[in-house]
């Protein structure tokens, strides 16, 4: 399959991501092959900075530049000083020179917050409890029953698998797993590296940084397992030549 996906989208393996997108609109997985499709929301921004505190913080500094307005917010003044055309401008050369650089620009706000979260990991527990003397970001790019897979994992233990998650809400975040497809995320980690056991480690975003150790069922491996499968059959379709999935629509009753 890497050389058929190679010749029809230019990338000659799939991901979690690009599985999830093919579970629905074709167009939308095509286009994310293809290195067409740029998704930046705030969400995946912060969680990315997250991470890199979390699991490879000697990195960070050179990955990340960070934004300090202290000042030029003090000499505006007023309620709203940032969106003044004066901070706009100002924050404008820095994401220059951050750019300049080869580097992101994040905000002391951001970055503090982070840093806030992971102390709270530690503080209770949970951080030595799951990411103690694990591996962390481990890539993978392998072969499944003939399926190309590649991705990197957040943290892998002699016995289980991590994936560190920041959320809106711990009560809400069963829904999420089927929402985003994280089910499809658990079960090819457990399927490449044959451990059965997975884990998220989820944390709200909100102070103060509520913490939560939640363990996939089998059930939801088994969904993650129907969705991966799903996936495929789609994308072997499109490779076949067709384009469409056979229902190029969407079809509901509200």
């Amino acid at each position: 399959m890497r050389d058929r996906l190679t010749e029809s989208v230019g990338k000659p393996h799939l991901s979690y991501s690009s599985l999830k997108y093919a579970l629905g609109d074709m167009k939308l997985w095509e286009m994310y092959m293809r290195g067409q499709l740029k998704k930046e929301s705030e969400a995946l921004y912060f969680g990315t900075l997250y991470d890199m505190l979390l699991f490879e913080p000697e990195k960070a500094h050179d990955l990340y530049y960070t934004l300090d307005d202290t000042d030029i917010v003090e000499s505006i003044g007023g309620r709203a000083p940032r969106n003044t055309k004066k901070y706009k401008e100002w924050k404008l050369e820095a994401s220059q020179a951050a750019q300049n650089a080869d580097k992101v620009l994040v905000s002391q706000e951001e970055w503090k917050k982070a840093k806030e979260m992971i102390q709270r990991l530690r503080y209770c527990g949970l951080y030595d409890k799951r990411f103690e003397g694990g591996k962390f970001q481990v890539e993978f790019n392998v072969d499944i029953d003939g399926i190309p897979l590649k991705g990197f994992l957040d943290c892998l233990q002699d016995d289980c698998i991590i994936d560190s998650k920041s959320s809106r809400s711990i009560s809400k975040f069963r829904y999420d797993v089927n929402s985003f497809s994280y089910d499809i995320q658990a079960y090819i980690y457990t399927k490449v590296f044959g451990i059965p056991d997975f884990y998220w480690v989820v944390q709200e975003k909100a102070y103060p940084f509520y913490p939560a150790d939640v363990k996939c069922s089998e059930e939801t491996l088994f969904k993650g397992e129907m969705k991966f499968h799903e996936a495929i059959e789609n994308i072997k379709n499109y490779l076949d030549g067709n384009k469409k999935p056979q229902q190029h629509y969407a079809e509901f009753i509200v």
